[in-house]
């Protein structure tokens, strides 16, 4: 009787610590960026013409240069210069709007928010990936409110309006650009809503129904609301050296989380909502704080697991002493 048993106790804990694994079909699947000139991402954008595919740049101290990364392989399929535009500041954001245009957001300010202007430079994601050197639109953006240090950018998938988060200890806001940037005058920006946390980047869902929010340690999920910022909870963050970079998979099911480093990790989870299908981050099972209850890759599925498998144990060791006991 030893040898069904012990058959029956390892089917059963082969079920135990059977766990989903994130789908990498449309490049939802987590990666390390391996080019060594990439050791300071700090941005995030998933290509929308490219399965798989993923922009990204250095911070400072680079030159006008974005990187396509191939996430199943994480080598740099394409490196683009940019021209038409002066000498990059602090790049600290990236974001892909209607019609397949990449917006860059020189807006850091290592200054403490010093810089009386910052700038958004705008091109067409190219159809082939290969180096190429292409010409960008440069935007001159201020703040209704004044100057300020920012590294979070997102421009509406639907409308292509641009907004930016200002990065504040304490939280920040939400700020609006104009209806249509304009490249011949100022881009004013105004704050529209309270942001509770202190961001390092943030990303619109596909759909643009919903604002992921990142920070150093933790970040937020919020519904879109027109603009008018709603808290849904918060969002399972990697812990990561120098958190920096947070995008949507094409397909909204996933968030992909970057950092700062040479051969950096960009680690990915399930999008709040995206198991019952939304695309987009829907409010699907959540628990209360926004994780997710299937999966918020916060390690909620390994405790499931960990914890069925010790009732396993625990099970199948009862099991068998109580079949000694009969065999006396």
């Amino acid at each position: 009787m030893r040898r069904p048993f012990a058959l029956l106790a390892a089917t059963l804990l082969a079920g135990a610590l059977a766990v989903p694994s994130a789908s990498a079909a449309d490049g939802g699947k987590g990666f390390t960026v391996k080019d060594p000139r990439i050791t300071e991402s700090s941005g995030l954008a998933a290509s929308r013409l490219h399965p798989g595919v993923y922009w990204t740049h250095n911070d400072s101290d680079d030159g006008p240069y974005l990187y396509a990364v191939d996430s199943a392989t994480g080598e740099t399929v394409a490196r683009l210069t940019l021209t038409g535009i002066g000498t990059p500041r602090d790049v600290e954001a990236i974001s892909i709007g209607p019609g397949n245009r990449i917006l860059v957001g020189d807006i850091g300010d290592n200054l403490g928010g010093t810089w009386p202007y910052v700038w958004i430079y705008e091109l067409p994601e190219p159809k082939e990936l290969k180096d190429a050197t292409v010409r960008a639109t440069q935007y001159v953006v201020k703040y209704s409110d004044g100057a300020r240090d920012a590294e979070s950018m997102v421009v509406h998938p639907k409308t292509g309006r641009v907004y930016i988060i200002d990065k504040r200890e304490e939280g920040g806001h939400l700020y609006e650009g104009p209806e249509k940037l304009s490249a011949s005058g100022d881009n004013v920006f105004r704050p529209v809503a309270p942001v509770e946390l202190w961001a390092t980047d943030a990303a619109l869902s596909p759909d643009g129904e919903h604002l992921a929010v990142r920070g150093y340690f933790g970040g937020i999920h919020y519904a879109w609301n027109g603009g008018k910022l709603r808290r849904e909870g918060r969002l399972s963050v990697p812990l990561q050296g120098q958190g920096e970079s947070v995008t949507y998979s094409a397909d909204g099911s996933r968030l992909l989380y970057g950092s700062e480093g040479s051969e950096s990790p960009v680690e990915s989870r399930e999008a709040p909502g995206a198991g019952e299908g939304g695309g987009g981050g829907g409010n699907g099972a959540r628990a209360e704080d926004g994780k997710s209850i299937a999966d918020g890759g916060d390690g909620t599925t390994v405790k499931i697991g960990a914890v069925t498998l010790a009732v396993v144990v625990a099970a199948l060791f009862g099991l068998g002493r109580l079949r000694r006991r009969r065999g006396r």
